[in-house]
């Protein structure tokens, strides 16, 4: 799943809670460094523990969801 090429390439991601027209198009190397840019640039968590998010490859339309601990950072496939 990760690609270690350093190429950037277009994700479209969303907290899987809520509507892909909420989605932010990001340029990331992989899809777990999309999901945590993501994460990173919300300003209002609430009071969860965890997020989940949908990372989509604009350029291929594939999926993969995360799930990521707020306060330790790690970021794990959605069960």
């Amino acid at each position: 799943m990760n690609q270690i090429s350093g190429e950037t390439r277009q994700f479209s991601v969303r907290a899987r809670h809520v509507d892909a027209h909420h989605a932010r198009v990001l340029e990331e190397v992989s899809f777990e460094a999309a999901a945590v840019a993501y994460v990173e640039d919300l300003h209002a968590l609430g009071d969860e523990p965890d997020i989940s998010v949908i990372v989509r490859e604009v350029g291929t339309g594939r999926e993969h969801c995360f799930r990521i601990d707020l306060e330790s950072g790690e970021t794990t496939p959605c069960g």
